[in-house]
């Protein structure tokens, strides 16, 4: 899901945001936590039987009550409120799983990830579905009001 779709392709990234988390990934995550929504994704590529496409829209809409994963769009200007809407819904108690890009340079991850959520860093880098190559950053979960995982790495 694109929120701010001129950014996105003056940065060339509007490809980028519909990249799908591979199946393995999110097959070990919900065996743990068993989500029931998916807040941003298209129709081909929702994870739960509850899911928000664009037309939806997953940020103007409560996820109370759900357990939820996010793949947020990555591009500059949509991670940034994909993350502050998973951080404000955590303060209510929802539990949430975000798979993000590791970037401690970014605004966003200081105000809403770290010291926020914990953390579980992913060894290796991901090849995300519909990407024509590896992601050319690290990946990690932001997991809120949830216990760590307790799985294998993902890669090498």
């Amino acid at each position: 899901m694109i929120i701010n779709r001129e950014l996105a392709k003056s940065t060339g990234c509007e490809q980028k945001d519909k990249w799908e988390t591979p199946y393995k990934i999110f097959k070990q995550l919900d065996d743990i936590y068993n989500f029931t929504l998916d807040p941003c994704c298209d129709l081909g590529t929702a994870k739960c039987n509850t899911f928000f496409t664009e037309k939806e829209d997953g940020l103007k809409i409560s996820w109370l009550g759900y357990v939820v994963f996010v793949n947020p769009p990555y591009s500059r200007g949509n991670i940034d409120t994909w993350m502050r809407k998973c951080y404000n819904e955590s303060q209510n108690g929802v539990k949430i799983v975000a798979l993000i890009p590791v970037s401690t340079s970014s605004n966003w991850w200081h105000k809403f990830v770290w010291n926020k959520s914990e953390l579980y860093f992913y060894k290796g880098r991901i090849r995300f579905v519909g990407a024509p190559y590896t992601a050319p950053f690290s990946s990690c979960l932001a997991i809120y009001n949830l216990p760590m995982p307790i799985i294998g790495s993902y890669g090498k």
